[in-house]
């Protein structure tokens, strides 16, 4: 008996795309499991037909395959994974079935251990100028901290947790759906394996409080913005000595008055008198070290024109280079002149009829062309 087509056991286009295949087939095997069709023989079977579907269809390589050879991409030992048995993507949908698969229990028969303490975030902003030379802070971060007064065992001092009577201290219990076995955690000790009877007063069972901590933090030079450092074990306590979790800082790095950052460049708009401008000389201007740095300008400098100064930019992290440092000019024209000062342009326009003025000239030149091809 030929087998039918993928696309149609699961009802979908053969162009749909993964999001739209998956939710197909949570439906499907949903609809045809053999717990909600006890001694169906026809929904077993098509249960096995829509998972072996899903094996393909949600892996890429295997869908690719399909697509362009059919079922016979995987004949000769190529069988996908769903015609095993009901493994691979049934675990995608046992949560929406039956909850938690296997409870998060450790492997063996063992009892689960205390569960991790949660992960923290915590946003900082910095300055440009701290972004350039690294920096070691010191900052407060609001967590939890294992309780001192039962030493994070979450048990009154003077008496122990005790073996819990649901789960014989395994921390899971194993419940008959149909034909399978089902382990799911414990929901009498939250797959701990003990419960407290005498639960400590001062984290009321916890194992942990609500405590502000002070880290000493190091910025490394050269970082920017969305960069995040990672603390580890300094996040949230874990419940009743279950290990701690991370700490990760996120950087934003703030704009900056004077200089503009792009990458590990930086940029900087500087204005130069007009006379600078037109017969070139020297400026200085600012860096992010502290320093200054000369800066030769040639003469007719146009207002953004990009001067470079190598190595005069961000730290590039991990090395001991740096990115280059952009000035761009901006030429800027005198106000509030002088009888004399005027005197002086009206002359110099006058002598100027032979100067050549590139930006102007160009402009114009490009005006008249644009008039007499509208002409034509």
């Amino acid at each position: 008996m030929a087998k039918r087509d993928y696309y149609e056991i699961l009802g979908v286009e053969s162009n749909a795309d993964a999001a739209e295949i998956k939710s197909a087939y949570r439906k499907k095997a949903m609809q045809y499991h053999p717990d909600r069709n006890p001694g169906d023989s026809s929904a077993e079977a098509a249960f096995k037909e829509v998972n072996e579907a899903y094996e393909i269809l949600k892996e890429p390589q295997k869908r690719s395959a399909y697509d362009q050879y059919g079922h016979a991409a995987f004949e000769n030992g190529g069988s996908p994974g769903g015609a095993q048995g009901f493994g691979g993507g049934f675990s995608d949908i046992f949560e929406d079935l039956f909850g938690d698969f296997m409870g998060g229990a450790q492997g063996g028969g063992g009892r689960s251990r205390s569960p991790r303490g949660s992960d923290l975030r915590y946003n900082l902003e910095i300055s440009l100028e701290d972004a350039y030379h690294g920096k070691k802070m010191e900052l407060k971060i609001p967590t939890t901290a294992p309780c001192e007064s039962c030493d994070g065992s979450g048990a009154e001092a003077g008496s122990e947790p005790t073996t819990c009577d649901s789960c014989q201290g395994a921390g899971k219990i194993r419940a008959q759906q149909g034909f399978f076995t089902i382990e799911r955690t414990c929901p009498t000790c939250q797959g701990q394996g003990q419960v407290i009877k005498n639960p400590c007063k001062a984290c009321r069972g916890q194992g942990r409080v609500n405590k502000e901590k002070t880290l000493s933090v190091n910025i490394p030079p050269g970082v920017d913005d969305g960069n995040r450092i990672r603390l580890s074990g300094e996040g949230e306590a874990g419940m009743r000595g279950g290990p701690p979790g991370d700490l990760y800082i996120f950087l934003t790095v703030e704009d900056h008055r004077i200089f503009q950052r792009d990458g590990q460049n930086i940029h900087c708009r500087v204005p130069i008198p007009l006379t600078t401008a037109a017969l070139g000389g020297d400026i200085e201007v600012p860096t992010l070290e502290g320093a200054r740095a000369k800066v030769s300008i040639t003469a007719g400098t146009q207002s953004g024109r990009k001067f470079r100064l190598r190595s005069k930019g961000m730290p590039i992290m991990n090395s001991h280079s740096h990115g280059d440092m952009y000035i761009h000019t901006i030429v800027e024209t005198p106000v509030n002149l002088t009888k004399r000062q005027k005197e002086l342009l009206k002359e110099f326009e006058a002598e100027g009829k032979g100067a050549h003025s590139p930006e102007s000239e160009g402009f114009f030149s490009r005006v008249k062309d644009f008039l007499a091809d509208l002409k034509d």
